[in-house]
Parts: C-alpha cells; sequence; structure tokens
C-alpha cells in the first residue's frame, strides 16, 4: 500500500543513528525505507545522514537539519542500550514536544510487538520559537525496518497539518474538523 500523498513540497531529512551502519559494517536498511515513504508522500528529501551513537554528533546532526528541513526523521538509537542516546540528543535541540506522535509511534509498535513498550523516541520542535512560526518537527523512529516503516506511515497523516501549524497556517477546516472548530472567514 502506497503511503498517501501529504507531505507535497515539504522538505525532510533521515537520520540514521547506528555505530554499525556508520561504521560500515552493517547496512542501513531503515533509511532508506524511510526515504521512499517520504518520496511515495511527496516531500522533497533534502539529505540521508548516518551518524554514529555519540552525543555531540547526533546533536549537531539535527541542529544542521532544523537550519534547513520543515520534518526530521530519525531512525535507531530508541532502545534501552546503553548506546541509544536519541531521545535525550533529541531533547536538547527541541523547545517543545508532541508527545501524542510519540504515543501514536508507539501504539501502532504495540500491535506487532510487546518490545515496543521499551521504545523511548520522542518527536518535538526544534529552531522555533514559542509565540512565532517555524521550526523543524523532529521524529525520533525505531532502527528496526520495518518498525521504522510501520510508524511512519501511523503519523503520516497527520504530518501536513502539524507542518501547516509549525508554518503559522492555524486554519482548522475539511470533514473531520467539527464545524464549531472550523475558522470563520
Amino acid at each position: 500500500m502506497q503511503a498517501p500523498t501529504t507531505l507535497a513540497g515539504r522538505t525532510a531529512i533521515v537520520l540514521t543513528v547506528s555505530d554499525r551502519c556508520s561504521a560500515g559494517t552493517q547496512v542501513d536498511l531503515s533509511g532508506p525505507a524511510l526515504a521512499r515513504l517520504l518520496t511515495e508522500a511527496g516531500a522533497q528529501l533534502l539529505d540521508t545522514v548516518i551518524v554514529p551513537d555519540e552525543p555531540a554528533l547526533l546533536i549537531s546532526a539535527l541542529h544542521a537539519a532544523a537550519t534547513h528541513a520543515a520534518l526530521i526523521l530519525t531512525t535507531g538509537g530508541t532502545g534501552l542500550a546503553p548506546r541509544d542516546i536519541t531521545p535525550e540528543a533529541t531533547l536538547s535541540v527541541c523547545d517543545r514536544l508532541v508527545p501524542g506522535l510519540a504515543e501514536l509511534i508507539r501504539q501502532d509498535g504495540a500491535r506487532r510487538t510487546p518490545y515496543a513498550a521499551l521504545g523511548r523516541g520522542i518527536c518535538g520542535v526544534a529552531g522555533g520559537i514559542p509565540g512565532a512560526t517555524g521550526g523543524a518537527l523532529i521524529l525520533n523512529l525505531p532502527g528496526n525496518p520495518r518498525g521504522a516503516e510501520s510508524s511512519l506511515r501511523a503519523v503520516l497523516p497527520l504530518l501536513s497539518h502539524a507542518l501547516d501549524l509549525l508554518a503559522g497556517n492555524t486554519e482548522h477546516s475539511g470533514p473531520d474538523v467539527p464545524q464549531s472548530a472550523q475558522t470563520v472567514e
């Protein structure tokens, strides 16, 4: 099943967080799977980057990505292993959290494996100034290729609206929005 085309014109970057992939001892399967889904959804994929599980390197990569892309997906480094530092690095660059997206990702994973409850991934906004428009939406996704792809599919229908809100477009209208919540012109 192809992802819905909801991200037309949106910029995105995928960061794979993995010591082994960074060292070239393992092939990155999650990053390319996410890149494919983003492209199918109409996003303009600016880059795919592999970084090791090193806090300073990941924080630097997240900061750099937030200056170029509206959407940043990380894959890997969200578990309980000592070197799984993606959530902590993401927290250090986010100004605001979006816990509902992280909850939805874990709910989706729990339908496939009980281990999804051990995922510590977060979602948040980096580079935005509260009260102003802007910022990049960062989603921490699992490192398992199937888990990463399923997680993105679970939240994909929400991303266009989330990115609209970050860009300052706060009108709420459409068939799924109650009439009382729609903006009157």
